[in-house]
């Protein structure tokens, strides 16, 4: 069993899965090569004086590996409760974890598939976005998300951002005590 299974690959998701496994956490995050991050072109994300999408999504998920995330590439279907975690069903199969983090970018049909309340999108052309509260916690128990399908806009500094929050609340939730990252120059 993961502890966090992360569905999504784009700023958002490999973002919160950086931020678990570097905490030590057996983490999964599932690419299903959608993001729209493929087609953009950055000049206004923090740090980098411009990229292209693709390399944004590539180094992202690479970082998240470094720190021993394992990446499948696959669809999900659906997300459901399962005794004290949550089962993610997939076009090969179903993975079992402790929490689950939707970052499914403009998508929020994996939710609505499963049942987990979403309500009208906040952005342009976002119709639906999955219902969260403050720490991206859904109305399912263990399910959280993060990122524009949790109703934060859609630039990749900001959605990624909100990965790295939602990671860290789910962290702290699992360790049972804030958790904070930070290193320091060596």
């Amino acid at each position: 069993m993961y502890d966090i299974i992360i569905v999504g690959a784009g700023p958002a998701g490999a973002s919160a899965a950086l931020f678990a496994s570097k905490a030590g956490k057996k983490t999964l995050m599932i690419n299903s090569g959608q993001s729209i991050t493929k087609k953009a072109w950055l000049e206004n994300h923090y740090g980098l004086m411009e990229a292209a999408g693709p390399d944004l999504l590539h180094t992202g998920i690479k970082q998240a590996k470094k720190f021993g995330t394992e990446v499948i590439e696959t669809k999900v279907s659906k997300v459901t409760k399962a005794g004290d975690g949550v089962k993610v069903e997939t076009d090969i199969g179903a993975y079992d974890g402790k929490h689950v983090i939707l970052a499914t970018g403009v998508m929020a049909n994996v939710a609505e598939d499963s049942g987990i309340t979403t309500k009208e999108g906040t952005e342009p052309k976002i119709k639906k976005i999955v219902n969260v509260d403050r720490a991206g916690k859904t109305n399912v128990n263990g399910v959280w998300a993060a990122g524009t399908c949790a109703g934060e806009s859609v630039h990749t500094i900001i959605t990624a951002g909100h990965g790295a929050a939602v990671a860290i609340n789910v962290i702290s939730e699992l360790n049972g005590e804030r958790y904070v990252d930070h290193d320091i120059l060596k």
